[in-house]
């Protein structure tokens, strides 16, 4: 909680008025017993009227102050937890955004999530809790127990065994139930995660006709969070009627005492009616505390897993580097991108996912990868615009290893359409201006034709400003791809990457899609990750991947003669050439035969 108190620093005045003004409505709450009991000695003695309205005056007064200060004091407070919690949870956005994918993929979706709501609203309750009350409740207790040493010391005396017997339940059970409290959390991010993945995937749910077993699961997830919640509540529970033994005991102590007191002379009526209300309002500010305790223990284990991410940092990738420059051969010829050795093993991975893969690209180039499923094409290309760190060798761009590049730099150079179409809700043209926001409708148009879109944008009421669902969900599978094509093709990038991007598109389309790329002006180089070999085919060079290495590069024709991974991939989805190329080799083999004869 100590490294997150610093985005309070902005509310200094606020902290401090909060509390103050408590202090203030304590000071003259612990004034009515005394003028009670004045009331009762004099007043209600001596029959004096006029004196009884007077101190009834004075009580209104000291009620009507309490309340303003009491007001004032939640109005403080409360500004400065929403400022606390506004300026956290866009720390903790800031900070998740700057991180790697893979320190994102460590750390899980669901999990960020919890932390950006959930926690951060129990933050947010434990420091509006703690202005308002921390200090009131023990000022409040210590003040009842000395404004009654002031009275009798006799019966003061209960009080002395009373608050530490208090202290002793209420510490006691905080420090039980904090790591109690951490585990509830914990099983909210398991029910956030089932869930988020069974919106996601409430198609493929009820394509399969699961619903059954997902309920079931999510039954499991929720069953294990509500027993935790039940467990720790038992606990916390426990400590309402505990205090309330507790005080209630010293309440009949000092009602005895008091008597005793009282018969022999030593006490006034008054004055035990003083300490028996001073002992009511411990009782009163202890079942606060009690609930301020159990708030402030929630807060605290939220506030530890929020500090947990923040402790979340990136590898230094300027570390790698060095040890790369170490170790490279100085070339006095540059291409534009390399891959010198590259190997990328992911975080918690057993095994490399690439392992010394080596080539380099030319400007202008068209780079095919195609391989079998799992075979790291989508790895290598998201090493290009550093989504994941080579964690041996490196990628150069005109010569500069990347990972010596800024995010804004590197990103600069790149046009990425991902693996899977994700649009924005808004609208098509503020979908398009993700790729560049000073975009005009002429960059626009010619993106959406080179991305064969411009029916899917003709055919929307409003053409660029059709509206856009969240996650594209109002349009096709074809038509999501088409549009993060033009997106990207929008800033005129310098590498264009598309990682299975046309996968939703029929050959004609594609084909059309790939025809108009070639034509592009400004030579992009583009990498175009596919499991269509027709996709690559005319490619100036086509890199085949197999279990993370490489097992060929070269243009179609090479790689056909003399590459037997891509031959496989190639002849798989066209049968009739295998059979060409075999009869071939059989009429070949015969002349050769009948040459010897």
């Amino acid at each position: 909680m100590r490294k997150l108190l610093k985005f309070l620093k902005d509310y200094k005045k606020e902290s401090i008025l909060a509390p103050l003004f408590k202090l203030l409505e304590a000071f003259f709450e612990l004034l009515v017993p005394l003028v009670m009991a004045n009331i009762i000695d004099k007043g209600i003695a001596d029959q004096d009227m006029g004196y009884i309205g007077k101190m009834g005056f004075y009580l209104l007064t000291l009620a009507v102050v309490g309340l303003v200060s009491s007001i004032t004091a939640q109005f403080f407070a409360a500004k400065a937890a929403v400022g606390f919690s506004t300026k956290l949870r866009q720390a903790l956005f800031d900070h998740i955004q700057g991180l790697d994918f893979t320190n994102i993929d460590k750390a899980g979706t669901s999990t960020m999530i919890t932390r950006m709501t959930s926690d951060i609203n129990q933050v947010q309750s434990g420091v509006n809790m703690v202005l308002r009350l921390f200090l009131r409740s023990p000022i409040i207790v210590f003040g009842a127990m000395i404004m009654a040493f002031t009275i009798d010391v006799k019966s003061a005396l209960v009080f002395v065994v009373a608050i530490p017997l208090l202290a002793i339940v209420v510490f006691g059970i905080m420090m039980w139930t904090m790591p109690l409290y951490k585990k509830v959390q914990s099983g909210l991010d398991k029910v956030l995660g089932v869930t988020r993945e069974n919106l996601t995937g409430v198609r493929v749910i009820r394509a399969f006709h699961q619903e059954k077993e997902e309920e079931t699961r999510f039954m499991g997830y929720t069953k294990a969070l509500a027993d935790s919640q039940i467990f720790v509540g038992k606990i916390s529970a426990v400590m309402n009627p505990v205090t309330f033994c507790v005080v209630n005991g010293a309440t009949i102590a000092l009602i005895y005492i008091g008597a005793i007191q009282v018969n022999i002379g030593n006490l006034s009526q008054g004055e035990v009616v003083a300490i028996i209300n001073y002992m009511s309002q411990i009782l009163v500010e202890l079942v606060k505390l009690a609930n301020l305790i159990i708030t402030i223990t929630k807060a605290l284990a939220c506030a530890d897993r929020v500090a947990g991410v923040f402790e979340i940092q990136n590898q230094d990738p300027a570390k790698l580097a060095e040890l790369y420059e170490g170790k490279k051969d100085k070339s006095s010829s540059v291409p534009f991108l390399q891959f010198d050795h590259v190997s990328l093993t992911y975080a918690g991975a057993g095994a490399e996912t690439l392992h010394e893969i080596d080539f380099s690209v030319e400007k202008g180039e068209t780079i095919g990868i195609i391989g079998g499923t799992g075979s790291g094409k989508s790895s290598l290309v998201n090493m290009i615009p550093g989504f994941y760190p080579a964690t041996g060798g490196a990628v150069l761009l005109n010569g500069r290893d990347i990972r010596r590049m800024s995010e804004e730099e590197l990103r600069g150079y790149v046009g990425m359409v991902p693996q899977k179409a994700v649009l924005f809700k808004g609208t098509i043209r503020s979908n398009l201006q993700w790729g560049k926001p000073d975009a005009t409708e002429e960059d626009m148009w010619s993106a959406i034709d080179t991305a064969q879109a411009r029916e899917v944008v003709e055919g929307k009421a409003g053409g660029l400003d059709a509206e856009v669902a969240q996650n594209g969900k109002n349009l096709s599978g074809g038509q999501r791809q088409r549009l993060t094509i033009a997106r990207a093709l929008v800033r005129k990038p310098e590498i264009l990457i598309l990682d299975d991007s046309a996968s939703a598109l029929d050959y004609a389309t594609d084909a059309k899609l790939r025809e108009a790329l070639r034509a592009l002006d400004g030579a992009a180089t583009t990498f175009i990750v596919s499991q269509r070999a027709s996709s690559i085919r005319h490619a100036d060079k086509i890199i085949v991947l197999d279990d993370g290495e490489m097992a060929g590069i070269g243009t179609h024709d090479e790689l056909l003669a003399n590459c037997g991974v891509y031959q496989e991939i190639y002849y798989s989805q066209y049968p009739e050439e295998r059979l060409k190329a075999a009869r071939k080799a059989d009429s070949s083999g015969n002349r050769l035969q009948e040459g010897g004869r």
